[in-house]
């Protein structure tokens, strides 16, 4: 086995986002696949704590530990990371997945004064995170980072300017940093989901006429079926697994066929 790469059963996971959505699901597969100590962030306690109890309850013989904090911030980032190795001994699988609250908007209709603040929610977090992480995965020469995108960073779609540019921005970062962090043993991967239904994003977008109308014409074209978390889930932690230990710097696009991004 290659240095510094773990099976499941030894391995200890970090799951920014995972109170909910795509992260629980994410956190619920690493357990179901053997991860046996595993952190989840997210900024709201109750839905947190939940989210803790569900996972324990997949398996009893698991360590779950919710970590509240903003991750889109250097501080909540790096304390989430210190604090994860501290109760897990440990960092060895990192997904950032930590969704955004915007609905789709034309980019006309966005005041000036809110553009920065709307692509620092979407980027900053995963940024933040793989920055905190790296050193501890560096000293242990071994490690797998995935970073939850959208489609949207690949595909242009109309009220996703912002949103898009974000996306393509963590879909760059991770590709550069797989390049730059190969040396030390460290894998890293985009996962880039287009509509997925059971999450808080998709109440959100569907709740509105405009991205109520994009979305529901993008469902119609997911002739594979419309995306669930648990496929997500299930892509994230196959390239978070030992059967990918020679891959990197890959970008998978799980939408249910609505469309096929270069």
């Amino acid at each position: 086995m290659t240095a510094g790469l773990k099976p499941f059963e030894a391995a200890a996971a970090l799951v920014t986002g995972g109170t909910s959505g795509i992260g629980l699901a994410a956190a619920a597969g690493l357990i179901a696949a053997g991860v046996g100590r595993i952190v989840v962030n997210g900024r709201d306690r109750e839905r947190g704590e939940a989210a803790a109890a569900h996972l324990r309850s997949l398996r009893a013989s698991a360590k779950v530990v919710f970590l509240p904090a903003d991750v889109t911030t250097p501080e909540g980032a790096g304390e989430v990371c210190e604090r994860t190795v501290s109760e897990l001994g440990c960092v060895d699988i990192v997904v950032n997945c930590a969704g955004g609250d915007h609905a789709p908007e034309l980019l006309h209709d966005i005041e000036l004064a809110r553009v920065a603040g709307i692509l620092d929610h979407y980027v900053l977090g995963p940024l933040h995170v793989c920055r905190a992480i790296l050193p501890h995965m560096m000293a242990a020469r071994g490690g797998v980072i995935v970073n939850v995108a959208s489609d949207a960073g690949r595909v242009p779609t109309p009220g996703a300017c912002l949103n898009g540019a974000a996306m393509a921005a963590i879909v760059m970062f991770s590709r550069t940093l797989a390049l730059e962090a190969k040396r030390s043993g460290i894998r890293v991967h985009a996962v880039t989901p287009s509509i997925v239904k059971d999450t808080r994003t998709f109440d959100r977008v569907m709740a509105e006429g405009f991205s109520a109308k994009l979305f529901a014409k993008a469902m119609a074209r997911a002739s594979l079926g419309v995306v669930e978390p648990q496929d997500v889930a299930a892509a994230i932690v196959f390239l978070a697994s030992p059967a990918a230990s020679r891959m990197t710097g890959q970008v998978l696009s799980v939408n249910g066929g609505i469309s096929v991004p270069a």
